[in-house]
């Protein structure tokens, strides 16, 4: 009989709803176990909330965590009696997944479960209904082998996530080998955590394997794990990417750690449109809409949180996905999929997918689509186990809390809703901290980032630095991250195009000026700018400036909170604190890191 512990660092409610303490001396052991089945919530300074749901729980289920494990951790950690229906509902999620199969017989789709009670309540309802072709016996029905990925979004929303065992096509093969030495000379070989992200991806079984989401911290080398996949796979590969920087990135790395060659690989961009085994193609262009502004429309098709799913004939180039006999398509930065690109993956289920991202976290509320359409998180592991191996850079967070002046906080206080976070955001004492910032590193390579361009030109003008925005031409943009690599230029003013695949090893402070509302996949996307390992030990910072007592610091809060959750500590510092204030320099890393001792210091 479980009894009151009160050394141990959680509290779980009735409401699944998980209390942690931040002060206990297990605080980072519960941390780990918890973000395997919970999504952390809230993050103030002494307890944690945590949330246990149903989609974090088969998430749980599909990576090989059972109901007991779960239990068993929440026992080991809690301080009173776990709540009897907190077990119950945990016992009861888990036990869902995989309870409905998909599978191939006899040449027929068929949606099955050992359950008639199941079965029935299943035939029954509104959303499942209309999508079965016939119903065979008292557990299996066959459904059109096109509405395979509708019929798994319906089971999600209904409460029992099917577990495909249906299998894939092949697509047209494609046999290239990777390098043990790269373009450069230096030695290549997979990490030990990316060897292992690929086995589990294909270790579900022969039926099973072939569909999920690996998760990993940016500078872990995702893109190389998409590399050994399809070097599993050996197939025609299509690679949908957010912009054409990184496109251009894949390319280089296909080249450079495979034996592929420029005429097996296309690009499919604003810029060119070659369609090869291996084709490269923006979520941009993929949603480009005839009636609307280009690749403005990567977000078409419905509000955030919205289920419905546009009309792809209004879409031009989803033909891409028909163009070529895939057997693999690989969605990098999962997380940002957009709406088009969900009900085309809906209906080609038949393909193997392969999503890459550092954090699932949606703030539209789609994860589920991601669960259903892409697959399960197969593979995660904590980003701090990462650093202490030696794998990412070690980084010191900081907020600088800036205050108002005493006639903008008036303007403030009578400004729209609408209108108060730009004004919080766009706070000009916060240029001045960024000049001071900037000038305590000014030995180091440094990224500022921001979400409005007005305040980012008169930065950019203040440190005389350059600017990338959305309106930089891709070639410009890839000279001056050609010569920010080559130490040629130490600072770069970045819109929120700098969000993603960006690869500048040597950038080790970051300094973010305004963010996007809440969004916590954009502050890890924005953190993982500077977690390339840095040579010597170097220590990395990342600084977010926000407004004192205004929506931006409450945005903030909002967008810590994964990071907080993988272990990250933002120290807070007012401006007044600033002049003062003397960064870190040197990091404590293990000496006998395994990325030290393997000698592949040069892979992404």
């Amino acid at each position: 009989m479980h009894r009151y512990q009160p050394e141990n660092p959680l509290i779980v409610q009735s409401d699944r709803s998980v209390l942690l303490e931040v002060d206990n001396p297990r605080y980072a052991e519960a941390r780990d176990a918890l973000a395997r089945f919970a999504d952390l919530e809230k993050s103030p300074e002494y307890v944690h909330t945590y949330r246990i749901s149903p989609l974090s729980l088969w998430n749980a289920a599909a990576a090989g965590l059972t109901a007991e494990a779960i239990l068993g951790d929440l026992e080991r950690f809690s301080k009173y009696p776990l709540p009897e229906n907190v077990k119950v509902d945990i016992r009861e999620a888990i036990s869902r997944y995989g309870r409905v199969k998909l599978i191939l017989a006899e040449g027929r789709m068929l949606i099955t479960t050992d359950d008639p009670v199941l079965a029935e309540e299943l035939a029954r309802h509104r959303l499942f209904a209309p999508l079965v072709k016939q119903r065979l016996s008292d557990t299996d029905f066959e459904i059109d082998p096109a509405q395979r990925g509708h019929v798994k979004r319906v089971l999600v929303q209904i409460g029992y996530p099917a577990e495909d065992l249906a299998g894939y096509v092949t697509g047209a093969p494609l046999s290239f080998d990777l390098r043990t030495t790269t373009l450069s000379g230096q030695p290549f070989a997979l990490r030990h955590y990316q060897a292992d992200a690929v086995e589990v991806y294909w270790a579900q079984g022969s039926a099973a394997g072939g569909s999920g989401v690996i998760v990993l911290p940016c500078g872990a080398g995702k893109t190389i794990v998409g590399i050994a996949a399809m070097h599993k796979a050996q197939c025609a590969t299509l690679i949908l990417t957010p912009n054409t920087v990184a496109v251009r990135q894949w390319i280089r790395e296909l080249l450079d750690k495979t034996t592929l060659t420029e005429e097996q690989i296309g690009e499919y961009s604003g810029l060119k449109k070659d369609v090869r085994p291996v084709t490269i193609c923006t979520y941009q262009v993929l949603t480009y809409h005839p009636r609307k502004r280009g690749a403005s429309s990567a977000l078409a098709g419905g509000k955030p949180g919205s289920r419905r799913l546009p009309d792809l004939s209004e879409y031009p180039h989803m033909a891409l996905f028909n163009s070529m006999d895939w057997g693999l398509i690989i969605y990098d930065e999962v997380h940002l999929l957009p709406a088009p690109v969900f009900r085309i993956t809906a209906e080609i289920q038949a393909r193997r997918r392969l999503g890459l991202t550092a954090t699932l976290v949606r703030e539209d509320g789609l994860e589920g689509d991601v669960f259903s359409l892409v697959g399960p998180k197969r593979y995660d592991v904590p980003w701090k186990d990462l650093e202490r191996q030696g794998w990412i850079a070690t980084v010191e967070c900081h907020e600088v809390r800036v205050a108002m002046d005493e006639e903008d906080r008036m303007e403030y206080a009578v400004a729209s809703q609408e209108q108060k976070y730009h004004f919080a955001s766009t706070n000009p004492r916060k240029l001045a901290i960024v000049s001071m910032l900037a000038a305590k590193h000014k030995d180091d390579d440094v990224l500022i980032i921001g979400q409005y361009i007005p305040q980012l030109e008169e930065i950019a003008r203040r440190l005389d630095a350059p600017l990338i925005t959305g309106e930089t031409p891709v070639r410009r943009r890839e000279q001056l991250f050609k010569q920010f690599r080559a130490g040629e230029i130490h600072r770069l003013v970045l819109s929120k195009v700098g969000n993603f695949s960006i690869d500048l090893p040597d950038a080790n402070v970051l300094i973010q000026v305004s963010g996007m509302f809440g969004s916590r996949q954009e502050e890890a996307q924005r953190l993982g700018r500077i977690l390339r390992p840095k040579q010597n030990g170097l220590l990395a910072h990342f600084y977010t400036i926000v407004t004192r007592d205004t929506l931006d610091q409450e945005y903030a809060a909002k967008r810590q909170l994964f990071l907080t959750e993988q272990g990250y500590h933002y120290t807070i510092l007012y401006e007044e604190e600033v002049p003062s204030f003397t960064p870190a320099v040197i990091a404590v890393t293990p000496s006998s890191s395994p990325r030290k001792a393997s000698g592949l210091l040069n892979q992404p």
